[in-house]
This record gives C-alpha cells, structure tokens and sequence, in this order.
C-alpha cells in the first residue's frame, strides 16, 4: 500500500491517511427477499484540517454494460480517530435513518459495529443493526456491509472493491 501523508495533515488522521481521497467501483448488494445486484460506487474521504475526515458514498445500479440506471443510495458522515487506537463514525442516509459506529483501527484496517441506530417513523427497512469491515488489499479498499432488521438477523448485505480515482 503506496500512499503519501502530506505534512500538513492533522497528527490526529494519521491513522486514517490511508483512507483520504476518491475511491471509485463496483460491488454487490444481496438481501433475503431482493433479487442480488450489481452496482457502481463512489467513496469520497475528505479532510479540511480537522481532526476528522468527512464521508460521502454514492451508489448507482447499473445495467449489463456498466452503466448507472438509477441511483440506490447515498450515505455521508464524519469519522473520528481517538487518542485509544478507536475510531467513532456518524453517519446518516437518505433512507431514513442516522448511525453511530465505533470500532479498533489497525495498520490498513478498520472494523465497525453500530453502537445506534435510529429510524425515522417512514426509514425504508426496519434497520437495527451492522458492522462494517473496511481494509486495503494490493492498493484497492474492500469494504463488507453486514446488516440486521427487526426480521433479519446480521447477515452480509454490501460489500465492493474500490481502486483510488
């Protein structure tokens, strides 16, 4: 994993570094009653001096060519690194509902379960809970999204690589 740490970067996101930037490509989303698809994804990470960086995912179904047929969800948030080697993220959704995870960062890696989870009374699914795993691997990030509902035990339900953009 090749990657530069600019020297402005706040001391608090070095942990993170590795995250910074666009990241840009395909997975699939799979759910007990849904047809499995495909999909295309952008994730931006944004730092602005801050001793957080910013989240932005964006995901398109797309068609047998690759390209995007309609928008599937948009997700964005802020992750912040502690001083204990964890991290705490809070992200919202279109969908209806606002997510705070925590997890341990490691070298290249970072593992996260929800510690909240709240629905607005219209939220798409009944959400309860997740744990997300993200990591790089010869340069790509690859992420797992596993989801529980009030119906559906925690099972995979996202995952995708990704190549810097």
């Amino acid at each position: 994993m090749t990657f530069e740490i600019p020297a402005d970067l706040n001391p608090a996101l070095v942990g993170l570094a590795w995250l910074r930037g666009r990241w840009e490509g395909t997975g699939f989303r799979e759910w007990p009653g849904e047809e499995k698809i495909q999909f295309a994804q952008q994730i931006d990470f944004a730092e602005n001096g801050g001793d957080y960086l910013h989240y932005l995912a964006q995901a398109f179904e797309v068609d047998g060519d690759g390209r995007p047929t309609r928008p599937l969800m948009m997700e964005t948030g802020f992750w912040r690194p502690l001083a204990d080697g964890t991290v705490d993220v809070a992200m919202c959704s279109h969908e209806g509902f606002a997510e705070v995870w925590y997890g341990k960062l490691q070298p290249g890696r970072l593992d996260l379960v929800t510690d909240a989870v709240v629905r607005s009374p219209d939220a798409a699914v009944a959400y309860t809970a997740g744990r997300r795993l993200y990591g790089t691997v010869e340069g790509k990030l690859m992420y797992s999204f596993d989801r529980a509902t009030e119906d559906v035990p925690l099972r995979p339900y996202v995952w995708a690589t990704l190549a810097r953009a």
